[in-house]
């Protein structure tokens, strides 16, 4: 039996890769605490990776679970998406079982003209054979209260995004980006993707189900009421230097995210919220 967790090198990148013993696998990067691989028992990969993902330390791994975090988007006075994709995460704590494997990274962020609120900020991945978990915990260490927006910016695999069915979200009301940010209400049953798609859509109730030929997954968040979906579509995956192509056809991102409305964390008090994916 492989050890339940490995810490190994990937793409010249220190990286932790959790088993369990039927055969579950999901792969961590410690630059930006970013889960980059997540495989269920006897089932395929449900993660995105860019063929041309970049591990150069300079910039941010395209797909996988990238960490959105003091900011998503321009969301605020931050850099685009924030920083925590961009920095090293440090191992704190690591678990297994007879069915799970679980590792704890953190970061401290001591503040600085940059990012000037200290913190401490955690994520926990959790594998089991069928479902993974992940949860952002910030502890604010500050005077000021902490304001912020985030997001667990999940690439899917899909293996055609036109015939991918996305369950859940009828009758939000949803952020659209692409007609500049006009809020309309979601009247499908299911969303289909056949052109670029960035919306977000806010305060969802309920899990998502996305339909993916034969297969299915069940996508749940707490404490993160908002959801993103997005595509680029041809044209402007075209214009992404860290994607092929055809990329976007193989990748819908189904995000949890506190975005419309930011998050206020008081001085010395913490927030968690998480996402868990469930192979169906």
């Amino acid at each position: 039996m492989p050890p339940a967790i490995e810490a190994i090198d990937h793409q010249g990148l220190p990286a932790l890769r959790l088993t369990t013993p039927r055969g579950a696998r999901a792969l961590v990067s410690l630059f930006g605490a970013q889960v980059l691989s997540w495989i269920p028992a006897g089932g395929r990969e449900w993660l995105y990776v860019s063929e041309r993902a970049k591990f150069d330390r300079q910039q941010a791994i395209r797909g996988g679970m990238p960490i959105c975090f003091p900011q998503f988007a321009g969301r605020g006075p931050h850099a685009k998406h924030g920083y925590a994709r961009l920095v090293e995460w440090s191992l704190t704590s690591q678990q297994s079982g007879t069915d799970f494997a679980q590792v704890t990274l953190a970061h401290e962020w001591s503040g600085d003209s940059a990012w000037p609120a200290p913190c401490t900020t955690e994520i926990t991945v959790s594998l089991g054979d069928d479902r993974l978990d992940v949860e952002l915990e910030v502890t604010h260490h500050g005077d000021a209260p902490l304001v912020i927006t985030l997001a667990l910016h999940t690439y899917l695999r899909v293996d055609e995004v036109e015939e991918s069915r996305l369950q859940g979200l009828y009758g939000c009301d949803f952020e659209d980006a692409t007609r500049d940010g006009q809020v309309r209400r979601e009247t499908g049953d299911v969303v289909i993707v056949d052109r670029e798609i960035d919306r977000l859509y806010r305060d969802v109730q309920g899990a998502l189900l996305l339909r993916d030929g034969d297969r299915a997954l069940g996508i749940h968040a707490e404490h993160l009421p908002d959801v993103v979906v997005w595509n680029p579509w041809e044209e402007k995956c075209a214009a992404l230097a860290d994607m092929p192509k055809d990329g976007f056809r193989h990748m819908l991102c189904v995000e949890a995210a506190r975005a419309a409305t930011p998050l206020t964390i008081v001085a010395g008090e913490s927030w968690w919220g998480r996402q868990t994916l469930v192979a169906l």
